[in-house]
């Protein structure tokens, strides 16, 4: 152990004076009481100290003080005091690597001898090997000695069982066995004296179950397996047994061998075998582990499970109903536990977080799914501000090391400013390719429908331009993404080409002098071979259809070869100020939440709730990876008064259904404001899978259903009979349950 700069050890033969000093070690700080005996400076030394657990680099580096204040050579003889010296002792905790230990360091003053620094010095490092982060023990409370993919060159000579799959097997000469952690070669003996093991192993069919006992062996010279980790070494069996055979298997497995995501998902116990799954739930699994670390042992949130059986929620998406034995009366399975974590803030739980099931009864898409989790985080006292820096903290800290560092604080867009130059509210920031207003460079011009759109109070002329689309994009890509925009968006799209010579190719090039096109080619930085979509309109759907023609686009440039997006590469973005309400899509005179109805009104826009609604901005923030949204929250309303002026009178609900939520509010509810991330769709992007079916262990297929065991299913009437429920059936389907 070192000793702290200008410290000199004390010689032995001092021994201390007094008898020795009683330490007390209470919450956050140490209390000595010196002997009788002990001087004034030595008493006034003994004063209760805090306990600096995450100190700061200049308080690390400080010399602790002299036991005596007192000055002339007594005082410079005390103060160079070595580090095992015995009176009165003082304790210093540092962080150890793991986030949840912290290692002592005992500060001793006064002499003691040899003897107690050797013992110290011991128990010091005994104390930090335990607190040092160990490798798992995958072999504990199991009766094999290693796993599959264990196995290196230091292990040669011993005599090791395994217990896997079998992967392969090659004319009876070998087989690689498998399990969780990788694969080991298995030489089959071929000498008489082993006939049996050689016959049992070279029969065994792919995927058996086999236990195998052996002597861990060299592979020989030009036979070693760079691409295998266990490839230096090779297993030569001396027993086996087959603990359960395979029949024959519905899908090779192996990643490379592609399935059908039906075939898939009804055997999903064997598509879980695969390398790619397990990587993928292993990973998720320490995220959350980190996560629960981060949350609970560094900042003192609070793991609540809140009720699954619970009451409609009014806005929202649907929700699965539950019938109870009381007729007429359903459960609801919640969205989120949005109304129970306000409820805990109010009961003064300050900080709460829980892994949370949540459901929604509607189609599944990629990124979603009817059931599906999400790290649910609420906080007493906190704004907007606060939610971002915690949520940046606890993805740095859970981030995996193999995916590379993130780097923060995020950059952060309002809701305004993404719509403008991305056309959505979860820009994928990894590339270009920004719409750009030109409204001003054709202002002064005599097309008809610019001067249209341009006539409209939110009219604009906007446009994208793709780079190098005349050499990656064929006429059948530019015609395909001018259909899209007039199917999804109603919107008309012009194209414009940028020639080698410079000059541009478009219907418009004959209503534009060359002062105008040169502004075009300055204000859309076209360069020779790009090709640019433009559109005019009201202002929202123009930049909602060259937001969505921006992402097709990229994805054809993309699949002709042009490398646009890094796939490595994690952009985070946070997307705040968004309109607290806005049009229904099924009645534009009405007004539904943005986010949901318990959220705040921006503070400077609070006046406007009771006068002009829609122009409200929100305290609701998003944070964005990669295009995709993966987490949402925001500061809630603790107003029982406003709560129930925006349910009453702005959205136009009931609100009895929340008179639970509303009393509470008026019990001396705080400030409090919550975020969730969806943890399926976070995972997925780290591990780069087509879709959040990927890194769930048992996924619901495309339309909601469990292919393996064939949920949901028919119950017969009398099952029904308690919960006062008859199924009126449909003609075919009526038809279909006689056949």
């Amino acid at each position: 152990m070192r000793r702290p700069p200008g410290l000199t050890p004390r010689r032995p033969w001092l021994r201390p004076k007094g008898r020795a000093q009683e330490s007390r070690l209470r919450l956050g700080r140490v209390r000595t009481a010196p002997s009788s005996g002990a001087s004034s400076a030595m008493a006034a030394a003994a004063r209760p100290r805090r306990l600096n657990f995450f100190p700061s680099a200049p308080a690390r580096r400080a010399r602790p003080s002299a036991i005596s204040g007192a000055g002339g050579a007594e005082g410079r003889r005390r103060s160079r005091v070595p580090l095992f010296a015995f009176s009165p002792p003082e304790l210093l905790f540092f962080p150890s690597r793991r986030s949840v230990a912290l290692l002592p360091c005992v500060w001793l003053r006064g002499g003691c001898g040899m003897a107690l620094p050797r013992l110290l010095v011991r128990a010091l490092h005994r104390a930090a090997a335990a607190a040092a982060p160990a490798a798992p023990d995958f072999n504990s409370f199991v009766t094999r000695t290693n796993t599959c993919g264990e196995l290196r060159a230091a292990h040669v000579g011993q005599k090791v069982t395994l217990y896997g799959w079998v992967q392969y097997q090659r004319q009876g000469l070998f087989l690689v066995l498998r399990d969780f952690q990788g694969l080991t070669q298995v030489v089959i003996p071929q000498d008489e004296a082993h006939s049996h093991v050689k016959e049992l192993l070279s029969s065994a069919p792919l995927e058996s179950v086999v236990r195998v006992t052996g002597t861990v062996s060299p592979r020989p010279l030009g036979q070693q397996n760079p691409k295998m980790t266990t490839g230096d070494i090779e297993v030569k069996a001396e027993t086996a047994e087959i603990l359960n055979s395979c029949k024959k298997l519905p899908f090779e497995i192996k990643d490379f061998i592609k399935k059908s995501e039906a075939l898939r998902m009804q055997y999903r116990y064997l598509d879980l075998r695969s390398s790619r799954l397990q990587a993928a739930l292993r990973l998720r699994s320490r995220v959350v582990m980190r996560m629960r670390e981060y949350l609970c042992n560094l900042h003192g949130f609070v793991d609540v499970e809140t009720p699954t059986l619970f009451k409609r929620t009014p806005g929202g998406a649907k929700e699965f109903l539950v019938p109870s034995r009381e007729a007429g009366k359903f459960y609801s399975l919640p969205q989120s536990p949005q109304q129970f974590k306000q409820l805990l803030m109010v009961g003064g739980m300050d900080r709460y977080f829980q892994v949370a099931r949540c459901y929604r009864d509607e189609g599944s898409r990629p990124d979603r799914q009817p059931e599906f989790t999400q790290i649910d985080i609420e906080m007493s006292f906190v704004d907007q501000a606060g939610i971002q820096r915690l949520i940046e903290g606890l993805l740095q800290h859970s981030w995996p090391e193999e995916r590379g560092s993130i780097v923060t604080p995020f950059p952060s867009m309002t809701y305004e400013e993404a719509l403008a130059e991305y056309g959505t509210d979860k820009p994928d920031t990894r590339f270009g390719m920004k719409i750009v207003d030109i409204s001003d460079v054709l202002r002064g011009s005599n097309i008809h429908f610019v001067q249209n759109a341009l006539s409209y109070p939110h009219g604009s002329i906007r446009a994208i331009c793709i780079p190098q689309g005349v050499r990656y994009l064929t006429n059948k890509d530019l015609e395909s993404l001018k259909e899209s925009a007039k199917s999804q968006f109603n919107q008309e799209i012009l194209e414009i080409i940028r020639r080698p010579d410079g000059s541009l190719k478009s219907l418009l090039t004959k209503f534009l002098g060359e002062k105008e096109q040169s502004e075009l080619i300055q204000a859309l930085n076209m360069q020779e071979g790009d090709v640019v979509l433009l559109a005019a309109g009201e202002h929202k759907q123009v930049c909602s259809a060259l937001g969505a023609l921006r992402l097709l686009g990229a994805n054809l440039l993309e699949a002709a070869g042009l490398a646009l997006r890094d796939p490595t590469a994690f952009h985070f973005l946070w997307v705040v100020d968004f309109p607290l309400f806005l049009p229904k899509a099924e009645n534009p005179t009405e007004l539904e939440s943005a986010h949901h109805p318990f959220t705040a009104p921006h503070p400077s826009d609070a006046s406007l709730l009771y006068s002009d609604p829609t122009k409200v901005r929100s305290q609701h923030y998003d944070l964005v990876l990669n295009g995709n949204e993966v987490g949402g929250g925001s500061i809630r309303i603790h107003s029982a008064e406003q709560q129930r002026f925006v349910l009453e009178k702005v959205l136009k609900e009931d609100s009895e259904v929340l008179s639970h939520l509303i009393e509470a509010l008026e019990f001396g509810a705080p400030p409090h404001g919550g975020i969730a991330l969806g943890l399926d769709r976070l995972i997925s992007l780290i591990v780069d899978a087509p879709s959040i079916r990927d890194v769930i262990a048992f996924p619901k297929s495309f339309r909601g259903r469990d292919l393996m065991g064939n949920a949901p299913d028919y119950v017969t009437p009398e099952e029904l009979e308690p919960y006062h429920i008859q199924v009126s059936w449909p003609l075919e389907e009526k038809e279909a349950k006689k056949n």
